[in-house]
């Protein structure tokens, strides 16, 4: 053994002699072979020797011919886009390298179930740049910001790092030299996250990834100033929102790339006492002693002209250097298209306030014969899209620069069907007053009235006016009734709030006005946002300026805001009229319980005499929900607190209880109008026509509603609140619960035969007292709490010890009443509330 070992060696190195030999060998004659055969090879084809660096990439930079062939089908515009066989190409000018774009991403087409067209999922702002021989596409926040003059400005730069969004290798070099190609067919065809479905989408439908054989760009077309991108996305799913079998979903995705101006405008400072749509960044190059936010309006650059200027100062209309102009898509049905440019135009003299003639105008678009290079993608054009779709809604997006907030096109959505949200609302709201609202098709022209109103409306936004909730508070009910004033002031100071048609009054009001219009408040917060400040250099030196506007209108109604989405202001509601929810809603109810008798004749058609009943269904069920309307309303005012907006310097409160006597008219009216059983809208001729079940659940589920929103953790927590800080001024919990023990009990006391609804409705208040002794306060998401308002913790709070003292109260009462019921069913009832009573107060 001790011999074997270095033989074994030995071979093993003599074998590996012979192997290097054989490779050697074979090498050489490999070398060899390819000099004999670059002997006899032309020259014009003697590939190129390697440099000893390792040369360049073999997908580097090629000539233009190579990259953009014969086959290409080329378009100009802010880029060139080459299409070759599938494959998209940006020929991308070295002038717009560095430069600022918005990427602007919506949904163009979408699943059922899953949204609707034209919802924006997606806004970056965008830089291409330049790396050795790539060309990097970059998302650019301005969220933090700094003055270049100061030094923090290196320290934001420093700590805001510019994600890549892609990276493209150059293909080529334009033809002079003066721009670069890249292919962008990945941008668009893979599963770039930011252009495709959003991530709260994909966790809720439990999307697993991008199923890249059933995605495909449809095109990709650009414009002078914007490139149009349009692709289908379809991913893997596991809980799609339709067609489950699939395990899929298809949607058409459209990204839209507009180039920011290279001078951004001038901004304009935010004040939360005008309402409108506004942007912030945190400024660290302010002055105050944190991170400050700076928040400035979304709106258009309206400037006069220089020789107009000294007009312009002593108070003449001058038109500005460029208007906003809108578009009517072609495909919008001819008889409709004279009432959306109303609706723009109404907005002229709201600009007139400003100081701007004509500033605002709408036209036609052009034929194809006329111009055959218009489109509604191009961003120069702000167009009022027409959709044939079954959705009840308009809806009014802008584009805006998020560095000026200067808005730079819009494209209003007008969905087909908006007509019969209008013929429900006009029907519902304004009939028992209105012969032209009497029927299932109104006549061209009142539905024209009605679509240059909604028109209007979604302008307003375009503008860069938000809801304003509060408007209509500030109009004395009563006035509603005079036709003299409606037709001087409309309806509400604002065509911004959801104050839709005149439900208030009454038949005998002969001439009164039905709708808003562009109204006073309108007017000033058009001019508070666009009337041009000579002199001012910066935001900061209007700021004076824009204050004296704002406090030349304080303490007057008719030009407050109020936002949408504060759930416990009763002056600042959602589709609500006048400045008392208790009177507005009588008058309202009123109106309803003139139109019930009728509906069934005004729901005929008399050329389709056999036609079915879906239109009486709808109304009927519209009845129902302005009723509800009418109760939300009422229900606001209990444990409500106004907000009326201040600055920091005013010596006034922001926030204001509502009053005790209006607290208690409102528990009175539920009391008498939902709690007492509103049999008026059992109607037996209409529910034998429309449904063979469901109508009993219909005003339950009203009753219960509005009784579990009164008795509401936050509103509770606001009531004790109230009761602390304003004691005897205050509507207190115990006078809440003993006003709805007395209004929902009364056949306690009487022996009283207890109807159906009512049985439901004590079920449903035992159950809501049990909730609030041994449930917990709903543990709201933070994004949730400003629209459902200031959360109490239960188990610390008076809340216990009040609905167990209720429970009691309730169980003494039903003991008692047992014995003087006579009628059997009212007699099961209350000794199963006794039990459950007992129960709750005595589990084991």
């Amino acid at each position: 053994m001790r011999n074997s070992l270095p033989k074994l060696l030995r071979r093993f190195t003599l074998i590996l002699g012979v192997l290097g030999v054989m490779f050697y060998s074979g090498d050489t004659l490999a070398q060899k072979k390819k000099k004999k055969d670059a002997k006899n090879t032309p020259a014009a084809t003697v590939a190129p020797s390697r440099p000893a660096n390792g040369g360049a990439k073999t997908n580097g930079p090629k000539p233009y011919g190579e990259v953009i062939t014969k086959n290409a089908k080329s378009k100009d515009g802010l880029f060139k886009v080459h299409e070759i066989e599938g494959k998209f190409y940006y020929e991308i000018p070295d002038s717009l390298l560095s430069r600022d774009m918005l990427m602007v991403t919506t949904i163009a087409k979408t699943a059922d179930g899953l949204g609707y067209g034209g919802e924006r999922t997606n806004t970056l702002m965008l830089r291409w740049e330049k790396n050795n021989d790539d060309i990097l596409l970059k998302v650019v926040s301005v969220n933090n910001y700094a003055a270049d003059s100061l030094p923090i400005a290196i320290a934001v730069q420093n700590s805001n790092l510019e994600p890549i969004l892609q990276k493209f290798d150059i293909k080529s070099k334009s033809t002079d030299s003066t721009g670069i190609v890249i292919e962008a067919t990945d941008l668009f065809s893979k599963d770039v996250q930011a252009l495709g479905l959003p991530r709260n989408r994909r966790t809720q439908y439990k999307v697993t990834r991008l199923d890249s054989d059933r995605s495909f760009i449809s095109h990709i077309h650009t414009y002078p100033m914007n490139i149009e991108a349009r692709y289908v996305m379809t991913y893997n799913a596991t809980d799609p929102p339709s067609n489950s079998s699939t395990g899929l979903i298809t949607l058409e995705m459209n990204s839209s790339m507009l180039l920011l101006p290279k001078e951004p405008m001038m901004q304009r400072l935010s004040d939360q006492r005008v309402g409108w749509f506004s942007r912030s960044i945190v400024d660290y190059g302010s002055d105050e002693q944190k991170a400050a936010s700076r928040t400035y309006l979304d709106r258009w650059r309206l400037e006069v002209k220089e020789e107009d200027m000294e007009k312009f100062k002593r108070g003449e209309l001058v038109e500005p250097k460029k208007q906003i102009v809108y578009y009517i898509d072609p495909a919008t049905p001819k008889q409709w298209v004279p009432h959306l440019i109303a609706g723009v135009e109404d907005w002229q003299v709201a600009f007139e306030a400003a100081g701007f003639k004509n500033a605002i105008i709408a036209k036609e678009a052009p034929t194809k014969e006329e111009d055959p290079t218009w489109s509604a993608e191009d961003a120069r054009y702000s167009v009022i899209r027409y959709f044939a779709s079954d959705i009840q809604n308009a809806y009014g997006p802008h584009v805006s620069d998020p560095r000026s907030g200067e808005i730079l096109e819009s494209d209003i959505g007008w969905y087909h069907n908006v007509m019969n949200l209008l013929r429900n609302w006009f029907f519902i709201q304004t009939a028992a007053i209105n012969p032209d609202a009497r029927g299932v098709n109104f006549d061209d022209e009142v539905m024209g009235r009605l679509i240059r109103f909604v028109s209007s409306h979604e302008v307003g936004h375009t503008l860069g006016l938000p809801h304003n909730f509060a408007s209509s508070h500030a109009y004395p009910v009563e006035k509603l009734r005079d036709a003299a004033f409606t037709a001087e002031m409309g309806t509400a100071p604002s065509i911004m709030d959801y104050a839709r048609f005149n439900y208030v009054a009454q038949p005998e009001d002969k001439g009164v006005s039905l709708m808003p219009n562009v109204g006073p408040y309108d007017k000033y917060a058009v001019m508070w946002g666009y009337k041009p400040i000579p002199g001012a250099k910066s935001p900061e030196d209007e700021q004076a300026t824009l204050d004296k506007w704002i406090m030349e209108k304080q303490g007057d109604p008719v030009y407050r805001y109020g936002r949408q989405g504060n759930s416990y202001d009763p002056t600042a509601q959602s589709e609500d009229l006048g400045d008392n929810s208790m009177l507005a809603s009588e008058y309202g109810i009123k109106n309803l319980k003139r139109i019930m008798p009728n509906l069934m004749e005004w729901t005929k058609e008399e050329d389709k005499p056999f036609k079915d009943f879906d239109d009486l269904e709808e109304m009927y069920g519209q009845v129902i929900t302005q009723f509800n309307r009418y109760m939300g309303h009422v229900r606001t005012n209990v444990g409500g607190v106004a907000e009326i907006y201040r600055a920091s310097g005013q010596d006034i409160p922001v926030y204001i209880h509502t009053s005790k006597d209006i607290q208690k008219s409102a528990v009175s009216f539920l009391n008498t109008n939902l709690f007492a059983t509103p049999e008026w809208m059992m109607d037996e001729e209409i529910i034998s026509r429309i449904g063979d079940f469901g109508s009993l659940e219909r005003i339950r589920g009203i009753q219960v509603t509005t009784l579990n929103g009164i008795l509401e953790w936050g509103r509770l927590g606001r009531m004790i609140e109230n009761e602390a800080l304003n004691n005897n001024d205050a509507y207190k919990m115990t006078e809440l619960f003993d006003d709805l023990r007395k209004g929902i009990w009364t056949e306690l006391s009487s022996g009283r035969t207890i109807d159906v609804h009512r049985r439901a409705l004590q079920r449903a208040h035992i159950e809501r007292l049990e909730l609030l002794l041994t449930g917990s306060e709903p543990n709201l998401p933070a994004n949730f709490r400003r629209f459902a308002g200031p959360q109490i913790n239960a188990s610390q709070s008076d809340i216990r010890p009040m609905a167990r003292g209720e429970l009691k109260t309730l169980q003494a009462n039903i003991r008692s009443a047992i014995p003087r019921t006579s009628d059997k069913m009212s007699k099961l009832h209350l000794e199963d509330a006794l039990e459950r009573i007992n129960t709750i107060l005595d589990p084991k």
